[in-house]
């Protein structure tokens, strides 16, 4: 447990609170949007299409996990996620298929997300250099906001049931297969953790988060941050 700064807790929480709350919850906005699109309306019935945080808070992803990330990495990361938006299959037009495009919605969120906050780091760069405090605020949300949403965004396209890339696998592959997917659901969550513990995932994922940041950086008009 790192010694306890409030200054610097305080300081940076308040830098990275707004680009991850919303990196979580468009993310999962995005599914309903794409689901409604599709035919299901039941995201949009339950209020779940609401931009609002507040409608996508889950206790444990949204405020536990969080802080605790936040606090045992120093106050210098911050990770988490919002209670799923409910999506009907069969309320969609080609369930399967559709299905396929609903998942990869959440993921394509967070890339634009990610794009659109390395805008704010070209735009505020200049006055953060020039010692600029809003400019300097500005920069390191932005950071903060491109590295998130590259990190929600390769982590959800994981190829794993319940992750989003388990999701679009399942409509992609024939339905011999996908019966064997929807097998291995219900274990997905503990199989991740277990890849975690064992630092299996992250020596994979970081060339690809560090490649996809770069991407965003470009498309934002800069070369990196």
């Amino acid at each position: 447990m790192p010694n306890l700064d409030i200054a610097a807790m305080v300081q940076a929480f308040a830098v990275g609170v707004i680009p991850v709350l919303f990196a979580i919850t468009l993310h999962e906005v995005a599914h309903g949007w794409a689901a409604r699109a599709f035919g299901d309306r039941t995201a949009e019935m339950l209020g779940r299409l609401s931009l609002n945080p507040i409608r996508h808070i889950d206790p444990v992803g949204t405020v536990v996990v969080p802080i605790l990330v936040f606090v045992l990495s120093g106050f210098s990361f911050l990770f988490g996620w919002a209670k799923p938006v409910p999506v009907n299959p069969r309320g969609l037009k080609r369930p399967k298929q559709d299905m396929v495009a609903v998942a990869a919605a959440g993921p394509a969120a967070n890339v634009i997300m990610g794009v659109f906050w390395a805008f704010i780091v070209v735009m505020a760069s200049g006055s953060a250099a020039a010692g600029n405090t809003v400019g300097v605020f500005l920069t390191e949300m932005g950071k903060i906001g491109v590295f998130f949403n590259a990190i929600l965004a390769v982590f959800n396209l994981i190829p794993l049931p319940p992750l989003d890339g388990g999701r679009v696998l399942r409509g992609l592959v024939p339905e011999s297969i996908g019966r064997r997917l929807d097998a291995i659901e219900p274990f997905g969550l503990i199989i991740i953790v277990l890849l975690l513990s064992l630092g299996l995932i992250w020596p994979l994922m970081g060339p690809m988060i560090r490649s996809l940041q770069l991407l965003m950086y470009t498309l934002a008009g800069a070369g990196g941050a």
